[in-house]
């Protein structure tokens, strides 16, 4: 044996190892990340997936699901009163539903956190403006803002998504402010700043470290809003909607809407 390697430190894991570590020791997070990483190449990969088009018409009214004794198995779960595929429509809507809500909750995300770090290192006036206008925004539920916002800009996907964008900053604003603001309060960020830590260093290398489980939370808990946003939108019609296949609008539009009245 070499001896260089007969005392050998010991190697004091970071506070993101240590995080990384709890997280594989916990098999319902490990699960729920395979779930989403799953989810999510089926919403990268949902043309290739699909079985049918999601607007194609297969002539099989009313399919009931596979595993029903009059199912088929060319329709797993079977089609809709237009004759169209049900499983087809369901990954094609996950571009629709998970995708833009992903992207959505990353986004937001991204600008909460930066401005919740930066409204946690401050105090005094702006500190103190900054948590009143955050809790007045907050009284007010984040579909009824999504609301509020597209009923200003009007309907589309463009407005629909910086509808649930706006919607979902001041959350993630409130959760990482409230995070910094109580981690910079405690003793080993004073006695850091009594040894000359400035407040990028205490960032860096203290609070963003122990602030990662409220982090991963916020984020987890912005895409589940997020969808749902997205889905009540729709239920309510200001979401984004697909247009029936040609040739089917006859059966979804009544045909007295496009007739003259009588005497005409």
């Amino acid at each position: 044996m070499p001896s260089n390697s007969v005392y050998v430190e010991q190697h004091i894991p970071t506070q993101f190892e240590r995080t990384w570590t709890a997280f594989r020791r916990n098999k319902l997070a490990v699960i729920g990340f395979w779930c989403l990483a799953g989810l999510l190449l089926v919403t990268l990969f949902a043309p290739l997936l699909a079985p049918w088009s999601p607007q194609h018409q297969t002539g099989q009214l009313l399919m009931p699901p596979s595993w029903v004794q009059s199912g088929q198995i060319e329709f797993f779960l079977g089609t809709d009163d237009l004759s169209r595929d049900m499983l087809s429509r369901l990954i094609a809507g996950s571009r629709l539903t998970f995708g833009l809500a992903l992207i959505t909750a990353l986004t937001a995300s991204l600008v909460g956190i930066a401005i919740g770090v930066l409204a946690g290192m401050t105090k005094g006036l702006k500190s103190s403006v900054l948590n009143h206008i955050l809790d007045s925004i907050l009284s007010i539920p984040s579909l009824l803002l999504a609301i509020i916002v597209v009923a200003f800009l009007g309907v589309g996907e463009t407005q629909i998504l910086l509808a649930i964008w706006l919607s979902l900053i001041p959350r993630i604003i409130r959760a990482v402010y409230t995070a910094v603001h109580d981690e910079i309060e405690k003793d080993y960020i004073i006695a850091a700043r009594l040894d000359g830590a400035n407040n990028i260093y205490l960032l860096h290398h203290s609070i963003l470290p122990n602030i990662v489980t409220v982090l991963s939370t916020e984020v987890t808990r912005a895409i589940s809003v997020a969808i749902l946003d997205v889905a009540a939108l729709g239920f309510l019609g200001l979401g984004l909607n697909p247009q029936p296949p040609n040739g089917a609008l006859c059966s979804v539009i009544p045909l007295s809407l496009f007739l003259p009245p009588p005497g005409q």
